[in-house]
């Protein structure tokens, strides 16, 4: 680990399993560094192991079978700056192992189903994000995956999925509310009844009023804008791509809305979108697309998915700064 740190900043990533959480978080570790990052999965916090979920019907995704005080109790004390033996739940076995020392770090990300449903967690983050996967691209892509890679027959995956979606409403759902930035995946728009969902309309909803975090925009900040950027300077196969930049309200919040609905042929010239975005907290003129380029091989890189987790790593980067420039003076000054 790097030095230790005078400030820990805490980030949630919440959503659903297999909404893309992975992938992000594998994107800020890039932009952080390894060392200067820890992530804590809540699925630790399972206070119910495999076996006792299936014998009282619960779900993983009830609160009813996590442990949200010692949650709270141990992200609380590494936001203070104190060690925490966290509990492991082993995803292999569905039990509950012995616990393992975690040291406090410069970014600790709290990532899972639950980050921002209790309200004393909730509190103690710094930044929020929750990842977004409509139901016409969910059922696709776990289609996709259980029946392509795991040979499960399709009334099983639909079963499944149906099995899970009462708890999902009541308890993972609406945590988007609190969310500074909600990442939305829906299907595309450009193409008239898409069965593939292989083209997808990406939304990145951010949250006005968030002390420190300023919004990106296209061209002209509150303006309402539809623009087809296809043509000399972006190449777009069928078909093709559109992006709207505009206000609206989200759970009461006033938000602003970028969205993508399409997707890149040539991942090198998202530098001609990136000069016409502002406020993306790059370091450099280009950073966003080299970063995206750093690892072409990410999912949902030649769309909005891709394009939008890097744009919210790097307010997530601001934020830490901010945050630390803050705690730097307050030192300087005692």
């Amino acid at each position: 680990m790097t030095s230790k740190p005078d400030r820990v900043v805490l980030i949630g990533v919440a959503g659903d399993s297999g909404c893309g959480k992975s992938t992000f978080l594998r994107r800020l570790t890039d932009l952080f560094g390894e060392d200067f990052v820890t992530v804590i999965c809540l699925d630790d916090y399972h206070s119910l192991d495999r076996k006792q979920r299936k014998e009282t019907g619960i779900t993983a995704l009830n609160p009813k079978a996590n442990n949200f005080d010692l949650m709270y109790e141990q992200i609380k004390a590494l936001k203070n700056g104190q060690a925490i033996d966290k509990p492991i739940y082993n995803h292999e076995t569905g039990m509950i192992d012995p616990p393992e020392r975690v040291d406090p770090n410069h970014i600790i990300v709290v990532e899972g189903l639950h980050p921002l449903y209790d309200e004393r967690v909730r509190s103690l983050l710094d930044f929020s994000v929750y990842l977004d996967i409509s139901d016409d691209v969910k059922i696709a892509w776990k289609i996709q995956r259980d029946m392509a890679e795991r040979g499960h027959r399709y009334e099983d995956v639909i079963a499944a999925i149906n099995a899970r979606r009462p708890d999902f409403s009541a308890y993972i759902e609406p945590q988007k509310e609190f969310a500074d930035v909600v990442i939305q995946v829906l299907p595309t728009e450009l193409i008239k009844e898409d069965k593939e969902r292989k083209v997808l309309r990406v939304r990145l909803l951010q949250r006005f009023g968030v002390e420190g975090f300023e919004p990106a925009y296209l061209f002209d900040e509150g303006s309402t804008i539809n623009w087809t950027p296809c043509g000399r300077k972006l190449t777009c196969s069928y078909p093709g791509i559109r992006m709207f930049y505009g206000p609206d309200t989200y759970y009461g919040h006033e938000v602003s809305v970028l969205e993508v609905d399409g997707q890149f042929d040539n991942l090198e010239e998202v530098i001609y979108i990136e000069g016409h975005l502002s406020n993306t907290a790059t370091k450099y003129y280009g950073e966003l697309t080299h970063l995206l380029l750093q690892h072409k091989e990410y999912p949902g890189s030649n769309n909005g998915t891709g394009l939008f987790q890097v744009l919210t790593g790097l307010k997530m980067r601001a934020t830490y700064e901010r945050l630390t420039a803050g705690e730097a003076k307050m030192t300087a000054k005692v």
